[in-house]
Parts: C-alpha cells; sequence; structure tokens
C-alpha cells in the first residue's frame, strides 16, 4: 500500500510497525543528536549509525499507519522538503503532535524517502528547531554508510601525476565493449581519505560485461601511482552525488562515441542541480552542505531552528 501525494503529506511505506533493532539504546539517538553542530562532521557521522541502528516516531499529517490514505507531515526548508519525526515518545509528547503516528525503523524509513528526494528532520519542537538529515545521507544508512563517503564532498577535476593510468585505461577501454564513456573527480569528503573516483558510462550492465570492467579496472589500478584510492561510481545512478557532478561538470576522458550526434541514456544538457551542486561555468565549491537561512518555526512557533545540513 502506498499514501497518495498531496499538501501536507507525503508517501512512505505502511504496514507493520518494526520493533527496531534488538539491543538498540533507545536513547542513544537522542545523546549524539545533543552534539550536532555545524562543522562537527565527526559528530553527525554518529548521528547517522545511530538513526541507522534505531527508530523514530514519524508524524501522520493525515490517515494512521496501514491505512491506504496516510500520509507523512512535511517541511519545505530552503526549497527542499523532509518529512518530521521525533525520536522517543517522551519527545513525541513534549511536541503536542495530535494527531496519528508510524515507529518505523531509520534504516527503513531512509530506504523509503531518499528514493524521492525527501530528507527527514528529528525533533523539529526541540529548542534550536532540530536537525534536518538531508535525502542523500539517508541514501547512505540506506545502503551502508561504510560503502558511500561522508558529506560534506568537495569535488574538482584530478590533479594527478597519472598519465600511464589514465592512457592504459583509455586504450584498454576500447577493447571492452560495453564502455559508452569514461569520467573522472578527485573527491574529498568530510571523515576519510581523498580518492580518484571513474565515473562508467556503460551500454549494459549484464553479468559479463560488469565481469570484463572489472577486470579493466583491476589491470588499470596495477599501474596507479602508489598509495592512490580508486573507486568506480556507475554513471547510471541518479541518487549518486559524485556521478551527478560528473555529468554536469567533467568532461569524459575516453567516449567512444566523440564526433557522433548524442545518443543513449543521458540527455544533451546537463540535469538541474542539487543543492551545494554548481552548474558549468559557475564557481563549485564542493558538493557539500553549505549554509542556508534559518528554518520557519514548528507549528508556527517564533523560534529560529538551526537548518541543519541541506541535501547534497
Amino acid at each position: 500500500m502506498s499514501a497518495g501525494t498531496g499538501a501536507g503529506g507525503v508517501p512512505g511505506p505502511w504496514g507493520q510497525a518494526p520493533a527496531g533493532r534488538p539491543g538498540t539504546d533507545p536513547g542513544a539517538l537522542e545523546q549524539v543528536l545533543r552534539e550536532v553542530a555545524p562543522e562537527r562532521w565527526d559528530a553527525y557521522e554518529r548521528l547517522l549509525h545511530a538513526l541507522a541502528d534505531g527508530r523514530v516516531w514519524m508524524l501522520l499529517w493525515h490517515g494512521t499507519p496501514g491505512s491506504p490514505d496516510a500520509q507523512y507531515g512535511n517541511m519545505e526548508i530552503s526549497g527542499h522538503g523532509y518529512a518530521p519525526a521525533v525520536t522517543s515518545p517522551e519527545q513525541l509528547a513534549s511536541s503536542g503532535w495530535a494527531r496519528a503516528h508510524e515507529v518505523i525503523s531509520g534504516r527503513e524509513i531512509a530506504a523509503s524517502l531518499y528514493r524521492t528526494r525527501w530528507g527527514l528532520w528529528l525533533n523539529p519542537h526541540a529548542p534550536g528547531g532540530g536537525v534536518g538529515v538531508p535525502w542523500a545521507d539517508l541514501r547512505r544508512i540506506a545502503a551502508g554508510l561504510d560503502r558511500l563517503p561522508a558529506g560534506p564532498l568537495k569535488l574538482s577535476e584530478p590533479q594527478l601525476n597519472a598519465q600511464q593510468f589514465f592512457a592504459l585505461l583509455e586504450r584498454q577501454a576500447g577493447e571492452v565493449r560495453a564502455v559508452r564513456a569514461l569520467r573522472r573527480a578527485w573527491v574529498q569528503p568530510a571523515v576519510g581519505e581523498p580518492y580518484l573516483a571513474i565515473g562508467l558510462d556503460l551500454y549494459e550492465s549484464s553479468p559479463p560485461a560488469v565481469e570484463a570492467v572489472r577486470a579493466l579496472m583491476q589491470r588499470a589500478i596495477a599501474v596507479a601511482p602508489e598509495g592512490l584510492a580508486v573507486s568506480t561510481v556507475a554513471m547510471s545512478d541518479e541518487y549518486d552525488p559524485v556521478a551527478l557532478w560528473m555529468r554536469a561538470n567533467a568532461r569524459p576522458f575516453f567516449d567512444r562515441e566523440a564526433g557522433r550526434p548524442a545518443t543513449g541514456p543521458y540527455p544533451p544538457v546537463p540535469p538541474p542541480a542539487y543543492p551545494g551542486q554548481s552548474m558549468p561555468g559557475q564557481p563549485m565549491p564542493g558538493y557539500g552542505y553549505g549554509t542556508q537561512p534559518p528554518a520557519p518555526g514548528w507549528q508556527q512557533q517564533p523560534q529560529q531552528p538551526w537548518p541543519g545540513y541541506p541535501g547534497r
């Protein structure tokens, strides 16, 4: 079942509310939530881990859990949508929310919201306005926090002395028929070491094609400069911030169809910019949080919440 869309609500998955992960400390999320502050990327990462292992109380603007017309509440912060939630029965009581709610695991709500580019706003009633988790970080929770880089991401063209590596990639990519084009970006996460990302634009993703591309990357990495970390990104991933940046800002360094009319799944013009992402010809400060005006008060209260972290 799914809820309909409309003013005041956002659709989500409905059904039996999960009981949460056994052994999860119910106070862990609220404890780390108090530590989050601007530029405290370490505390924010701990918040994401606590959210992934915990559960939240989603506020329903309309309907009840399991009903076909159920809708989450919503908030618009600087043009970006967030679904409000609280972190405990005590926070639910102090929020004054008089409508229904749904208890759901952090991973489940993350997987639901990010696909429609909705973020999650925790305890919007609290002093300071609570904390917003953008959809890009919900995607990290859903996919595994250790598998995707921590933002804010600073992205740029690589400035590397790696001619042999790139030359081998270009030469052998021409021999792997599944490869349409290759792009590159230098990625500096907020937490962790910088690395080189190679964007893979493929004609197909069949197992033989994927295996051929994997073997191609292994051969190239063997001649990469010592200590250089290399990762690959599927250019077809419409939710990956590195792929989005490369589509808008990085020309292919290998293009099988160079000189031919534009074809394939990508539009001939760059997609609209996402928060923190500039378009070609504009300054690129990095695909990151940045700053934004204060959010409107929760339930029209005269407070000035800290806006949290905008989408990446």
